[in-house]
């Protein structure tokens, strides 16, 4: 399944791959927002779900994400498809999970750029196992948008990683894995989810 939202743009084409995360499908309430605000800001966005997920859309029966070389396989294959008919840059990435198999794989593909909405910098409970080794040496231009009290990666623990110089990551106040904010920080979710889509449109469009 596929959809695609064209943001009106007069400069050269953007287009971002947006795949979503572990328990939640390319229409969800965080993806379809997403989308939306980063057309309007000019970005043309992709969404495709894993194998897995698919399945679940036709049958409703829950399922663990597909293992890696599965989502990795159906990264390819997505990518190779937007690139032959998408004109401009072409950037990849995503909400949690899918944004972390867009990492895997974005110096292998050439994207024009890397987005990832909450990256699962190792699993809930578990920072003593990060998933960044890979990070370190990663040459795609790339933007990490962060909450800082995400469950997934806070900005304490982020902090301490080896990170390519070729990272940017966009710490967003008290912010969860969602982009969420507590109240107390004086922000709202609808600031910090236009805030992202603001810098992501930005960033693919500088690189």
């Amino acid at each position: 399944m596929w959809d695609i939202a064209s943001g009106a743009s007069a400069h050269t084409p953007v287009t971002l791959i947006l795949a979503h995360g572990a328990g939640a499908p390319m229409d969800s309430s965080f993806m379809n927002d997403m989308a939306a605000r980063l057309a309007r800001h000019g970005v043309n966005v992709v969404r495709f779900e894993f194998p897995y997920m698919a399945q679940r859309r036709l049958d409703g029966g829950k399922r663990p994400p597909n293992p890696a070389p599965k989502l990795l396989e159906s990264w390819r294959e997505v990518y190779a498809e937007v690139r032959r008919h998408a004109a401009g840059k072409l950037a990849i990435g995503g909400k949690s999970m899918g944004g972390r198999m867009a990492s895997l794989l974005a110096d292998e593909l050439e994207a024009d750029a890397l987005v990832c909405l909450g990256y699962p910098f190792y699993a809930v409970g578990k920072p003593e196992k990060p998933r960044v080794a890979h990070l370190a040496g990663l040459n795609t231009p790339t933007l990490i948008v962060q909450g800082e009290r995400d469950a997934l990666g806070n900005r304490a623990a982020v902090q301490g990683y080896d990170l390519s110089p070729s990272i940017e990551v966009l710490w967003l106040a008290a912010g969860d894995h969602d982009l969420k904010p507590l109240k107390a920080s004086g922000f709202s979710h609808e600031q910090h989810l236009e805030a992202a889509a603001v810098r992501v449109a930005q960033f693919i469009g500088a690189c």
